[in-house]
C-alpha cells in the first residue's frame, strides 16, 4: 500500500469541491478558517499566472492543499497558505506539506499564514525553521452601540460604486492607497472581477469618495455569507477595504468613509462589524479603537528565509 503523496498540480473540478469541504472541516475543527479569501478564491476560479497547487492525498482522499503566489519580482518573497485535514493530523502531513512548498519557493523566502494564530501552526512553523514575521488583528464592534454621523471633508461628495464602469480608476486609486501593502495594492482586474462575481457583492455597500470629479477615497463593505433561513442580526458585516488617496490622508475622509459603511451594515440589520489590521498599523488601529472597534483574533505570518536548511518530510 502506498502512503500519502503531494503532487503539484492545478485541483481539477471535483478536487476543488473536495478541497473546499476540506477547508469547511477544519474550520469547524479549529473555529477559524485554514484558507484567506485569496485562497478560496485561488481554488475556485483557477489561475491565470503561474500560481502553483499543492495537494496531499492519502487512500484516495484528499488530506491537506497547499498553494503559493509567484514572487512579485526578483528578490522578493513567496506567500501561500497550506491546510491539513483534521482526521489526518499528527502524521506527519504538514511537516512534508510544508517541505514541498519550500522547496517549491526556489530560493526565495517563503512567508506562510497561519489564521487563528492557533499553537498547532505554531508549534509547525518552529519545527520547519518558520519565524513569526507579521501579526494581523481581526477588530470587532456591535453595531448596536453608538455611531457618529459621517462629516466629509469640504469639496467631498459620496456615491456608490457602478459595476462596468467604475473598475479602471477604482484599481489606480487602489494602487495608490495600498502601494506598501502589494497584497492589496497589487490587484488587478481579474481579482477586483472575481469578487464581482461573488454572491456576497453588493455595489449598494461599496462607497465612493469624490474630490472635483474624480476618486478619492473608498469603503467596501461585506456581508458574510449565512444560513439563509437565519436573521440579517445572524450575519457578519466587515469593513473590508478602506483606502484613501495618499493626498486625503489626515483630512479625515477614512473615518467619514468608514462611518458610512458602518451606518450602511446596520441600517441592514447587521449587528456586529469586523475589521483586519496590520498590528503594526498604530494609526489605523487608533482611529479604528476611537469608533468602537477592539481587537477579537489574531492571525500570523510565519517567514522562513532562503539561506534556512529544507525541513525534512516526516
Amino acid at each position: 500500500m502506498t502512503g500519502p503523496q503531494i503532487t503539484r498540480t492545478e485541483p481539477a473540478a471535483a478536487q476543488v469541491a473536495e478541497i473546499l469541504t476540506l477547508a469547511g472541516a477544519a474550520r469547524l475543527a479549529d473555529g477559524v478558517a485554514p484558507l484567506s479569501e485569496h485562497g478560496v478564491l485561488h481554488v475556485r476560479y483557477g489561475r491565470s499566472g503561474p500560481d502553483r497547487d499543492f495537494i496531499v492525498t492519502a487512500r484516495g482522499q484528499i488530506a491537506g492543499y497547499g498553494y503559493l503566489d509567484p514572487p512579485a519580482g526578483p528578490g522578493s518573497d513567496v506567500s501561500g497558505e497550506l491546510v491539513i485535514h483534521p482526521d489526518r493530523r499528527r502524521q506527519g502531513l504538514g511537516r512534508a506539506l510544508a517541505g514541498e512548498l519550500t522547496a517549491a519557493a526556489a530560493g526565495h523566502a517563503l512567508r506562510l499564514w497561519a489564521h487563528g494564530d492557533l499553537p498547532a501552526a505554531a508549534a509547525l512553523a518552529r519545527s520547519t525553521g518558520f519565524e513569526r514575521f507579521r501579526a494581523l488583528w481581526q477588530m470587532r464592534r456591535p453595531l448596536a452601540a453608538p455611531l457618529g454621523r459621517p462629516v466629509l471633508p469640504a469639496g467631498r461628495t459620496l456615491r456608490t460604486f457602478v459595476p462596468g464602469r467604475d473598475e479602471d480608476e477604482w484599481l489606480v486609486l487602489n494602487s495608490r492607497a495600498f502601494a506598501k501593502h502589494p497584497e492589496q495594492g497589487g490587484w488587478t482586474r481579474r481579482d477586483l472581477e472575481m469578487r464581482e462575481r461573488e454572491p456576497w457583492f453588493d455595489p449598494a455597500g461599496f462607497f465612493i469618495a469624490e474630490k472635483d470629479g474624480a476618486m478619492a477615497g473608498f469603503h467596501w463593505t461585506k456581508v458574510h455569507p449565512q444560513d439563509p433561513a437565519a436573521p440579517p442580526s445572524a450575519a457578519i458585516g466587515e469593513v473590508y477595504v478602506v483606502g484613501v488617496d495618499p493626498a486625503e490622508q489626515g483630512s479625515g475622509l477614512g473615518r467619514a468613509l468608514t462611518l458610512a459603511g458602518l451606518h450602511h451594515l446596520r441600517d441592514l440589520g447587521v449587528t456586529q462589524a469586523i475589521l483586519y489590521v496590520d498590528e503594526d498599523n498604530v494609526r489605523a488601529i487608533r482611529m479604528y479603537e476611537a469608533l468602537g472597534f477592539a481587537r477579537a483574533s489574531v492571525d500570523a505570518m510565519y517567514r522562513r528565509s532562503s539561506g534556512a536548511d529544507r525541513p525534512a518530510a516526516g
